[in-house]
């Protein structure tokens, strides 16, 4: 199995009783919330904790896109990830994504993707996203038009990286008349690609087509969806000819460890309770707009949705806990959680989140230490073969 590390960047000293007077952390929680005074502290704080996933050993680091919000402090991942490719020496580094349909210039991706990829040396995975309905709002962009925005610029940006410049592309929204990206991708014909998503059976069909086998990562979901969208990604493997091999398959979660079950549940509970309740909270509206999902996918995700919405119960160490939605405990209590997982689900790639909500530097830092030292070891066989996972039918 392949281990990475995701750090969202959330805005950790949010005041969370923001919620009195705003329903949501994302789109209109006002910016006079972030303090200037402590921002420089923290984003250098969260990219020494990325930069220490290299030392202890994980194999990859991520970083992702999202827009004003205080969950994800990262609307331009390729800055922290051009400083990464600096200061780490080893590890892979996934841009999960960019969103792009967002974008009026995907070419821009192309180009920041080749630099990053010539700076570390050959080190990136490109990861492709949405973007989820928030940033829609955010942006002001036509959220029935996501599906063929996506498609549209991910074509020109393969162009870009495998067709000899200066090229022509002609698109419904994107039309140019040289497509000639300097420089060139280091990783030939292109670098890994990466697609995050939380159950769309669009995304997961167009990712398993033989033409692109591209990773598939689910991302924050319990257990029983997880195993459920990853057959789906097997099934339309297999009626497509082929059957999906584990390194296809990932899953990001946040995971704590700590020297013991009880000590790990008294120091993560307050954290991954705020990252639940607090920093994810947002209303189904702002979540789902409407003609971002199709039919089909509304009815995939549409429960996960609400039930992530404001209004729901509040989350509890627990509750998340059994769901599968966070791992926590002793390092061999975490194993036995991943090991069990893998065996029912099959994923080879594991995206673990070791700092979520308002988890402090000393606390992020151990847990990494921890996972990588004594974890990672009794695990990192698993997902290493071909073994057939069973299938259920999916629906």
């Amino acid at each position: 199995m392949k281990f990475f590390m995701i750090h969202l960047m959330p805005y950790a000293d949010i005041d969370l009783d923001y919620d009195k007077k705003h329903n949501s952390a994302w789109v209109t929680l006002p910016n006079t919330y972030f303090d200037p005074a402590k921002g420089p502290g923290l984003y250098n704080r969260f990219i020494d904790e990325l930069v220490y996933a290299d030392k202890v050993g994980f194999d990859g680091v991520c970083v992702n896109e999202h827009h004003q919000n205080a969950y994800g402090m990262m609307p331009i991942p390729s800055v922290i990830a051009g400083a990464l490719a600096r200061e780490t020496k080893n590890v892979k580094i996934a841009v999960l994504g960019r969103a792009l349909p967002l974008l009026t210039y995907p070419l821009s991706v192309a180009e920041e993707y080749a630099m990053l990829d010539n700076i570390s040396g050959g080190r990136l995975i490109a990861g492709f996203v949405r973007g989820i309905g928030a940033e829609y709002h955010s942006t002001g962009v036509n959220p029935a038009e996501s599906h063929d925005r996506f498609h549209e610029a991910h074509d020109l940006i393969m162009q870009a990286w495998t067709k000899p410049g200066p090229s022509r592309y002609e698109g419904k929204y994107y039309h140019f008349d040289y497509v000639n990206t300097w420089p060139r991708i280091v990783q030939q014909p292109h670098p890994p690609i990466w697609i995050p998503s939380q159950g769309s059976s669009e995304t997961i069909n167009w990712a398993s087509h033989p033409t692109r086998k591209y990773v598939y990562l689910q991302t924050f979901s319990p257990a029983d969806q997880l195993k459920r969208f990853m057959d789906m990604y097997r099934a339309q493997a297999n009626k497509y000819g082929y059957e999906a091999s584990p390194q296809q398959l990932g899953w990001a979660t946040p995971i704590y460890v700590a020297e013991t079950d009880e000590q790990a549940k008294r120091e993560a509970k307050v954290h991954i309770e705020a990252f639940y309740n607090k920093f994810l909270r947002m209303p189904f509206e702002m979540l789902l707009p409407p003609g971002y999902l199709s039919l089909a996918s509304m009815q995939n995700v549409g429960q996960k949705a609400r039930a992530a919405a404001a209004g729901e119960s509040m989350a509890t160490i627990e509750s998340v806990m059994e769901r599968g939605m966070f791992i926590c405990g002793s390092p061999d209590s975490v194993a036995q959680q991943l090991e069990h997982h893998q065996k029912q689900v099959g994923y080879g790639k594991l995206v673990a989140m070791m700092q979520f909500g308002t988890l402090p530097h000393e606390l992020t830092k151990r847990n990494m230490e921890l996972f990588a030292g004594k974890v990672i070891p009794k695990i990192r066989h698993l997902g290493e073969d071909d073994t057939p996972i069973k299938v259920e039918a999916a629906e």
